[in-house]
């Protein structure tokens, strides 16, 4: 391990993966039957990340403790979280009833780190349970905890969190459009904002996606995008929950609006109540949004442990 510390490791997990055609987490992407979580797992935990808080949704707890749960559990120490429609932190409006609509899941990835607020007393990372994110990352994130570089609650001044970003051409899938936080960096390559886009597709020479008002517009491939892959320290959950309390008085009526967890960090970062590093992994990303994508992810996988960066079986 890098350091002698050791670290939570938050997975948001809550996801049934509508698009890809059910719970996306249980299909094997290693040779011997190894899911992404674990990759994920076992790169975190070489890196000082000694606990799990697993983010799921109450209704799918029997099948992901019998299908995933129980894989994890005998590598690492596991605590079960649920993100709940009902689930309102103190500090946003709990006296106000959930918004009457249609709504049937949760309030998004910045509702579902709420989730984690009793669960988490110590630097912790957050990562989507279907990403493949790399061990540099990893090794990335508990440096940069090891340097002391973020706050802790109560403390003045702005909190220090870190984003590991990556390129976005190499986070497009060839069989639709995925949605993608873009980040916005300054000359000395500091983190400035993250705009939510949606509907990004692949193209001949980048990218491409659709505005709101209907206009096209072109991307390079080379910007940097947030694949969801943070370093908080707890003084993060007050902050989410008073962006979270805003966000329910503007928006809680509309069943389609979603509490993203990078557009509250951009709007965290633009108030100067958070200082978020952007660091970078040079390892692929990889993840699985539709189920074309998953030959690619297997594929991905072999060529690792062929070069060597896993072994095979992942647990010996």
């Amino acid at each position: 391990m890098g350091n002698s510390s050791s670290y939570d490791l938050v997975i948001l997990a809550a996801g049934m993966g509508s698009r890809f055609g059910g719970l996306k987490q249980v299909e094997p992407v290693g040779p011997h039957g190894e899911l992404i979580i674990e990759y994920s797992i076992f790169d975190a935990r070489r890196a000082g990340f000694d606990r799990l808080v697993l983010v799921i949704r109450k209704d799918i707890e029997a099948d992901f403790r019998a299908t995933i749960g129980r894989r994890l559990e005998s590598r690492m120490a596991v605590e079960y979280v649920f993100q709940e429609l009902n689930d309102l932190p103190t500090e946003s409006p709990a006296s106000r009833p959930v918004p009457q609509s249609p709504r049937t899941k949760p309030w998004g990835t910045g509702h579902a780190v709420l989730a984690a607020r009793h669960a988490v007393t110590r630097p912790f990372a957050v990562i989507n349970a279907d990403d493949f994110y790399g061990a540099a990352g990893y090794r990335a994130l508990a440096n940069h905890f090891a340097a002391g570089r973020g706050n802790v609650a109560g403390a003045p001044g702005p909190q220090g969190y870190a984003l590991v970003g990556y390129p976005l051409r190499q986070t497009l899938s060839e069989h639709g459009t995925v949605s993608r936080g873009l980040c916005s960096i300054d000359s000395p390559g500091r983190l400035l904002r993250i705009t939510e886009l949606t509907k990004i597709e692949k193209t001949a020479d980048g990218a491409r996606y659709t505005d709101g008002d209907g206009v096209t517009h072109r991307l390079s491939g080379e910007e940097t995008v947030s694949m969801n892959f943070w370093g908080f320290t707890p003084a993060v959950f007050s902050q989410l929950a008073q962006l979270f309390g805003d966000f329910l008085r503007e928006r809680g009526a509309d069943p389609k609006a979603e509490f993203y967890l990078p557009t509250a960090l951009s709007d965290l970062n633009q108030r100067g109540a958070a200082n978020i590093a952007l660091l970078h992994s040079d390892d692929a990303w990889f993840g699985i949004t539709y189920r074309e994508d998953l030959p690619t992810a297997q594929h991905a996988v072999r060529e690792l442990v062929a070069t060597g960066r896993y072994p095979a079986p992942l647990w010996r």
